[in-house]
């Protein structure tokens, strides 16, 4: 029996049927059309389908949609405000951080809960923070470099 689920998702609220067995991942992309986070273990070794789930990092394939219930989740896809691209979104560009970019909303979004919960961390924390997400492409190196970029402009316009 499928179940009424009410939840916020990067601040609108959200309304949808979940079947019992449905990942909070696939409500996000086939009920509510965000099709950021990606699937690509289906096991939380991966990081791709990373989203913030009540200020906390969780993989949305290893949790049900029925969980999700009154929670507020935040993906990649609210990251942005309107066009303003997140700091860390332009620091991935501006360093060259994604090449196929299928682990890239996974990366942003840990990367931002991160500094969401820590504005000034350590090469070896953001390191640490990010090692759950897997990239075969970019070597991790530009990823870190954007992150502690990010961070440090962060942390500029807040003393501003």
């Amino acid at each position: 029996m499928k179940q009424h689920v009410t939840a916020t998702v990067n601040g609108d609220p959200v309304e949808f049927l979940s079947d019992p067995g449905m990942t909070l991942l696939d409500a996000l992309r086939d009920e509510l059309g965000l099709t950021g986070s990606k699937e690509g273990c289906g096991s939380g070794d991966c990081g791709a389908c990373s989203v913030v789930v009540d200020g906390r990092l969780v993989c949305s394939c290893l949790m049900l949609a029925a969980e999700a219930e009154g929670h507020r989740i935040e993906t990649i896809e609210g990251m942005a405000e309107g066009s303003v691209l997140h700091p860390l979104q332009r620091k991935f560009i501006e360093h060259a951080a994604l090449q196929c970019g299928f682990c890239t909303p996974g990366l942003l979004v840990a990367a931002k809960a991160l500094l969401d919960s820590n504005p000034d961390p350590s090469e070896t924390e953001v390191r640490y923070w990010l090692a759950g997400n897997l990239c075969r492409c970019t070597g991790y190196d530009k990823v870190i470099r954007a992150v502690m970029d990010a961070g440090a402009e962060m942390r500029q316009a807040r003393v501003a």
